[in-house]
């Protein structure tokens, strides 16, 4: 069974996996149209505006000048809505005084929640891995919390130093609070929409809470241990075949039939078991996962899933902008007053670490990852995923999993026609006319591609690198990358990705049209 799919096979512990996160740089052209969105006047603007196109359209042209600003904004500029640490990332004091102060963190709080209430703490979860095969497991555990009546409680997220962006790398790690990188219950938030009838009534789950609260109401002496390595061998099929429904249904009918209010799950020694989570990453890359998306869409762990607030000023700062609607140029596009994610076709352009991987993958032979494998998606029932035989398939998998720059072009075009052609189309709908490259690349294939794409007719091109960022945005870029593919009319993602897997999982629950979900 081929179960490495974003992480190479490895040998360190349990929690600490290989990862590769892409490393994002921010534009450092003057936003000169902020002024624009403020009630300046054309008239107003006119001389800066001729004189100063001309100087940044070569400026920003240019590779170098993108690492420019990433270098400003990692040496000490300021940060809005938080501080810098000692190594010039943010240090996220106000969200962390924000957590503290969560209205759950009470143990006066009356039954399921407070001193008396019922709290779950995975140990066994995964760190020092990617983001995105850190976030589809907490998120599967915060519903298994949700569905056991027991609050779910929520940890920091601790980069692999490798690619944590802010060097050097604090000693002992480097660690980004979740509600820097989401929001919604997994992190605090209510179980139920505002004004819901069931809060109305008083109905409602036990809201998740911090690692600190937890140590607080649930002493070690007062906590229950239990070991995956115990669970694993007596659900059907055992540790490495279990079914996602089987696992999530013995996991429920233990935590529901335990009496203790706290429980902690815990990993063994790494050589009994070096994938120790309840929902593993052998279950992730395989189809087995495919049991749970009915009941895991429609659990409000995913129907409440939104951007924290820290991603969600950085896209709104980036439109109100005009990044995505092209109104940065000395000209304006007639169109741009539109909503550009209307008009969007999002890439997932998986570059750096990626190059090797996806040579593993082919040789290993490795299925898709995630959501990615769900029947109902267009390139699924197309059969695009590679069936043939020893090297032609390891070719086709490297052209759909690393695709070159004609490969690039070709396919967006293909998509682009789909889409127009699709069974709901409807002479209404907008024409695609923006493309963002949501990508780690960031040498001479990525100029080459932005070249090739606009001498096939696309001229509103905007990549990872474009967008303006604060000190906390920078952080959480990989999350800013996901909102954007979230929120574009049409995404083309990498199905070995979880990065990828999550947009998908995320724009099916936002009801996107499946037609709208492709890959490269």
């Amino acid at each position: 069974m081929h179960i490495c799919q974003e992480i190479f096979c490895c040998r360190r512990s349990a929690v600490r996996l290989s990862s590769s996160l892409p490393l994002r740089m921010v534009d450092s052209r003057i936003p000169w149209r902020a002024y624009l969105s403020h009630g300046a006047t054309l008239r107003r603007l006119g001389v800066v505006l001729l004189t100063f196109s001309v100087a940044s359209l070569i400026l920003v042209a240019h590779p170098t000048t993108r690492a420019k600003g990433y270098t400003l904004l990692s040496s000490g500029l300021p940060v809005a809505g938080g501080g810098m640490g000692n190594n010039g990332g943010p240090s996220y004091n106000e969200l962390r005084r924000k957590i503290q102060d969560l209205p759950q963190h009470n143990l006066d709080l009356p039954f399921p929640e407070g001193k008396n209430g019922r709290y779950l703490r995975f140990t066994a979860t995964a760190n020092w891995i990617g983001w995105n095969n850190v976030l589809n497991e907490r998120l599967m555990n915060a519903h298994l919390a949700y569905t056991t009546n027991r609050a779910y409680v929520f940890t920091e997220y601790w980069w692999s130093p490798e690619h944590y962006q802010f060097k050097p790398v604090p000693e002992g790690g480097a660690n980004t609070p979740m509600p820097a990188l989401l929001s919604g219950p997994a992190v605090g938030g209510p179980w139920h929409p505002p004004n819901s009838s069931a809060i109305a009534n008083g109905v409602s789950p036990p809201r998740a809470v911090s690692e600190a609260y937890w140590n607080n109401v649930c002493p070690q002496e007062s906590r229950r241990i239990i070991n995956t390595a115990d669970i694993k061998p007596l659900i059907p099929g055992g540790r490495d075949n279990a079914d996602g429904r089987d696992i999530l249904a013995y996991w429920q009918k233990l935590l529901l039939d335990a009496p203790e209010r706290c429980i902690e799950i815990v990993p063994p020694e790494w050589d009994v078991d070096n994938f120790p989570q309840v929902f593993d990453l052998r279950l992730w890359g395989s189809t087995r996962i495919l049991t749970l998306w009915d009941e895991f869409s429609q659990s409000p762990v995913s129907t409440l899933l939104g951007p924290s607030d820290i991603v969600q000023a950085a896209v709104t700062t980036n439109l109100d902008s005009g990044v995505f609607s092209g109104r940065t140029r000395w000209w304006w596009p007639a169109n741009w007053r539109s909503d550009p994610f209307e008009r969007m076709l999002a890439i997932h352009l998986r570059r750096g670490d990626f190059i090797d991987h996806c040579r593993n993958l082919a040789n290993w032979g490795s299925g898709y990852y995630g959501w990615a494998n769900l029947a109902f998606l267009p390139d699924i029932k197309g059969g695009r995923f590679p069936t043939s035989e020893g090297e032609q398939r390891k070719a086709e998998v490297m052209a759909q999993c690393l695709p070159d720059v004609a490969g690039i072009v070709s396919r967006v075009g293909e998509v682009a026609r789909d889409w127009r052609l699709r069974p709901a189309a409807t002479k209404d709908d907008n024409e695609l006319d923006i493309i963002y490259l949501l990508t780690n690349e960031k040498g001479d294939f990525l100029d080459e591609l932005v070249a090739a794409l606009k001498l096939a007719g696309w001229r509103n091109i905007v990549t990872t690198r474009d967008l303006y960022l604060t000190i906390e945005q920078v952080d959480v870029s990989l999350a800013v990358d996901m909102e954007i593919a979230r929120r574009a009319e049409v995404f083309i993602g990498n199905a070995w990705s979880s990065f990828s897997s999550n947009v998908i999982h995320q724009r099916l629950v936002a009801k996107k049209d499946p037609w709208s979900v492709r890959f490269s």
